[in-house]
């Protein structure tokens, strides 16, 4: 099961029920950040899953609404007495970025780990996820959209195991992925395995507009997190020079990639109510939804060649 938190859903400046960028991402305990814009530590301390378990945190951008929060959460990663390696991805320029928001940030005691992706994209592994980054359209600024897949291994066969002579005790060694020795000979799990079996896949994508790379990527995913920076018709303009998407461009990316779902997030400050433009993105593409701070959802491994499993909590 993977899970995730909307912690901050808005764009440019914060409102008083509505922070910036960032999305955690859970799995098997273990935590990881997408975006830490203003009030991303707030919005952890609501959630309750707690610091000390987020592992890294890969930003899509430097503007400011999606990394000006990162001086307060290591302050609180600090005080809740981290102690391991904390992994930081991100555009090039990374370096410098991060050493300037710090500056008012004490000496921790825990490393910060930086690495820069190219401008080309890059493939990253964290808590158990593949993760491919892939630069977006956001007007010249290096800016990456991430698509994330938790593995599934392939299913046990009882009948392989059998015919090889493993004995039942030995079974949960080769599911766990160990190897076992029958007689003299070595058992790898993959020899005990059938078919592969579909992950779950989402795409993380805000600060763009349409392009080929996130066509190319949204494809075969089982939730799509789109920017919806603008909902109507009448901020296009808008939309084209600050180089953001609307409610009905998202929707239209979606009906092309056909995920299960597409959930909008980055909303400008002028969107007092996301949830009174749905409708028009739904003639597009009928899930659509908008996503609130602090919404949580989960997701479960889906049956055969369906799409995953994704409940609201």
């Amino acid at each position: 099961m993977l899970e995730l938190c909307t912690l901050g859903t808005g764009g440019t400046l914060p409102l008083p029920d509505r922070a910036l960028s960032s999305l955690y991402v859970r799995v098997n305990g273990r935590g990881m950040l997408i975006d830490c814009g203003e009030g991303t530590q707030v919005g952890i301390r609501r959630l309750g899953w707690g610091f000390r378990c987020i592992d890294g945190l890969l930003l899509t951008h430097f503007h400011g609404d999606h990394c000006t929060g990162i001086a307060g959460f290591l302050l609180s990663m600090e005080k809740a007495g981290r102690e391991e390696p904390f992994l930081i991805y991100g555009p090039p320029g990374l370096k410098r970025v991060i050493e300037g928001l710090c500056v008012i940030v004490p000496p921790l005691h825990f490393q910060v780990l930086l690495q820069e992706i190219p401008l080309t994209g890059a493939d990253i592994e964290m808590i158990g996820l593949k993760i491919h980054a892939f630069p977006v359209d956001h007007g010249g600024i290096p800016c990456f959209g991430f698509r994330i897949t938790l593995p599934r291994a392939a299913a046990f066969d009882p009948e392989k195991a059998r015919a090889l002579g493993v004995p039942v005790s030995e079974w949960k060694k080769l599911q766990d992925g160990q190897k076992v020795r029958v007689g003299l000979r070595r058992i790898q799990p993959e020899d005990v395995t059938g078919k592969s079996r579909k992950g779950i896949t989402f795409l993380f994508s805000t600060d763009t507009r349409p392009c080929e790379t996130l066509k190319k990527y949204a494809c075969d995913t089982d939730l799509l997190i789109l920017e919806g920076m603008y909902g109507t018709e009448d901020k296009r303009q808008q939309a084209l020079k600050n180089h953001h998407m609307l409610f009905c461009e998202a929707a239209e990316i979606a009906r092309e990639t056909k995920p299960a779902a597409l959930l909008l997030t980055h909303f400008s400050t002028s969107l007092e109510d996301p949830e009174s433009c749905l409708p028009s993105a739904r003639e597009i593409f009928v899930p659509t939804f908008a996503a609130r701070d602090g919404e949580t959802l989960e997701m479960r491994y889906p049956k055969e060649e369906e799409k995953a499993w994704i409940s609201l909590c």
